[in-house]
């Protein structure tokens, strides 16, 4: 087990992704080193007002403590009271144009040790898409994208993944997906340390790929109050989830983070309306009968 070279990795992942969005965009994104008094600390690279991005953040963070949040050890009791690590790199973009779609990536890895005890660690991540208008091609190219990451390692890992994607960004309380998903993995330790690891790094890896195709082709795209107001309305959903089921949230919320970089990944306009329903057969309403539902991307593209 090698945390050096973890921690190796994210930096340099959140560096090419942040250099690969600088050059999209035309501006230049914030870097905030910081420091968290209970042990470790940080980089926050921001984007707000851009040329594209109306906010984006891709984060890294380092941090340890002698005792576990309670959104760590809930599933695994028997690691309460070690001392922990936790890193990783995760981003969420926010665009301005309502046709371009939100976009979230994380990739970490955590470590819990005790004296005389086997360290026990495992690595999460995923990628996922939020539209607001849904386009085929590019549900379609997303999802290729995230299979051709993780097929090298075997055929079942995306459809495995995709599962755990859907069944994961999904809102409970509203009964509806968060987007048309990607890939989700968490507590993964299964293949070893080092496969593992390239797991984990293939799908970092993939996010350019993933995402900067989608935005080039519908950032020109005119729009108008309608549209942005329907932006702004999903863009609730997305609040909702971050700060009722996100594991993330929870635990940097938890384990003492930095609530500006755990905020970070709010949109900066949202809004809510009461008992609001789109109309039939406007592009509003295809959103939810045509996206927001568990789909077989690869497979209706094939066939």
């Amino acid at each position: 087990m090698n945390l050096a070279a973890v921690k190796t990795y994210l930096l340099d992942l959140q560096q090419r992704i942040v250099s690969g969005l600088e050059a999209f965009d035309g501006q230049t994104f914030r870097r905030d080193s910081w420091d968290r008094p209970a042990g470790g600390g940080g980089l926050s690279c921001l984007i707000e007002e851009g040329n594209f991005f109306e906010r984006g953040g891709v984060l890294f963070s380092h941090v340890m403590g002698d005792k576990l949040p309670p959104s760590a050890s809930a599933s695994r009791p028997e690691i309460a009271g070690r001392h922990w690590e936790a890193m990783g790199v995760s981003l969420v973009l926010h665009p301005r144009n309502p046709y371009c779609p939100t976009v979230h990536l994380n990739v970490r890895f955590f470590c819990a040790m005790a004296d005389g005890k086997e360290p026990v660690w495992w690595f999460g991540g995923g990628m996922d898409l939020t539209p607001y208008y849904g386009f085929e091609e590019d549900a379609v190219h997303f999802h290729q994208v995230c299979h051709d990451a993780v097929a090298p390692f075997g055929e079942a890992w995306y459809p495995k993944l995709k599962q755990q994607c859907d069944q994961y960004f999904y809102l409970k309380h509203r009964q509806e997906p968060r987007g048309i998903g990607g890939l989700f993995f968490d507590d993964f330790n299964s293949l070893g340390f080092d496969t593992c690891f390239a797991f984990t790094r293939a799908v970092g890896d993939a996010f350019l790929a993933a995402y900067l195709p989608v935005i080039t082709r519908r950032k020109d795209m005119p729009y108008g109050e309608r549209e942005r107001n329907f932006q702004l309305y999903r863009r609730g959903r997305y609040v909702e989830f971050n700060l009722v089921f996100d594991r993330g949230t929870l635990f940097g919320l938890q384990s003492g983070g930095r609530t500006e970089s755990i905020l970070l990944s709010m949109p900066p306009m949202v809004s809510w309306r009461y008992d609001w329903h789109p109309e039939a057969g406007t592009p509003e309403a295809a959103l939810y009968e045509n996206f927001l539902t568990e789909k077989d991307w690869l497979g209706l593209a094939n066939a």
